[in-house]
C-alpha cells in the first residue's frame, strides 16, 4: 500500500489525514486491494451495496443498463477518485449500477461499515474520515445535477454543447480533453453515436468547434 501513498493523499476521502496515520487507518479499516483487467466488472448491478472503492491506478466507468440493454455512462473515475459511496451509505441493499474497469487498474475496497461506525480503537482520524465522506457525497451530488443539466436538453446538439461548455469551464480553457471516446460520449449524453458524429461534423463546419479524438477546442 505504501507505493500508492501519494495517490491516497490526493483522494478526497483521506483529505487532512496525516501520512503517519494514513497507512495505520487502512489497516484499521480492513482495506483490500485487487487488480482488474480492462472491461472487468469491479462491482456489478444487484450485488450487495456495502463497499466503497478507491481507484489506485487506471480508471473505471460507472454504467447503467436499462431493460432494453441500452448503456448509459454515469461517470468516469481515475486514480485517487472514489466510487459506490452513495449506495453504501444509503444502505439500499444492492447496487443499481455497475462499475467497469475502463483500462487495467488497481482498486482498493473498504467495507462501508468500518467507516460509518466508530471502531473499538477510538482512532482519532475516524471523525475526519466521516467528515470527508460527507463532503465527497455533497460534491458528487453537484456533479449529478450537472449531468442532469446536460441530459435534460432536448437535442443532441444542445446536449453536446452544454457538456463541452461545462468541460471548458472545468479546464479553465477553450482547449481541453474529455475522458470519453465517441461511443462513450454518446452513452454519457444518452444519444445515438451516429447522430453525435453528425452534430460534431456540423459544428466543425460552422466554425463552432474543432475536435481530434478526445481533444476539443470551442470558439
Amino acid at each position: 500500500m505504501k507505493k500508492y501513498l501519494e495517490i491516497l493523499k490526493k483522494c478526497p476521502l483521506f483529505d487532512g489525514i496525516e501520512d503517519s496515520n494514513l497507512l495505520k487507518m487502512l489497516v484499521c479499516l480492513g482495506a483490500k486491494t485487487d487488480f482488474y483487467d480492462k472491461k472487468y466488472t469491479v462491482l456489478s448491478e444487484a450485488t450487495p451495496a456495502k463497499y466503497i472503492g478507491v481507484v489506485l491506478s487506471g480508471s473505471v466507468q460507472v454504467i447503467q443498463i436499462d431493460y432494453y440493454g441500452n448503456r448509459s455512462i454515469l461517470s468516469g473515475l481515475g486514480a485517487g477518485e472514489v466510487f459506490a459511496e452513495a449506495f453504501a451509505c444509503a444502505e439500499i441493499g444492492s447496487m443499481p449500477v455497475s462499475v467497469i474497469a475502463n483500462e487495467p487498474c488497481e482498486i482498493m475496497m473498504i467495507d462501508s461499515s468500518h467507516i460509518l461506525h466508530t471502531c473499538q480503537n477510538n482512532c482519532g482520524f475516524h471523525q475526519r474520515l466521516i467528515y470527508n465522506l460527507m463532503k465527497d457525497l455533497a460534491t458528487k451530488t453537484i456533479m449529478f445535477h450537472q449531468r442532469i443539466e446536460v441530459t435534460s436538453k432536448r437535442t443532441t446538439r444542445d446536449k453536446l454543447l452544454t457538456y463541452l461548455m461545462l468541460q471548458a469551464k472545468k479546464a479553465g480553457s477553450n482547449s481541453f480533453d474529455i475522458p470519453f471516446d465517441r461511443q462513450e460520449l454518446a452513452d454519457y449524453l444518452e444519444v445515438e453515436r451516429s447522430g453525435l458524429s453528425s452534430e460534431i461534423g456540423k459544428l466543425r463546419r460552422e466554425g463552432i468547434l474543432e475536435s481530434e479524438k478526445k481533444h476539443f477546442i470551442l470558439y
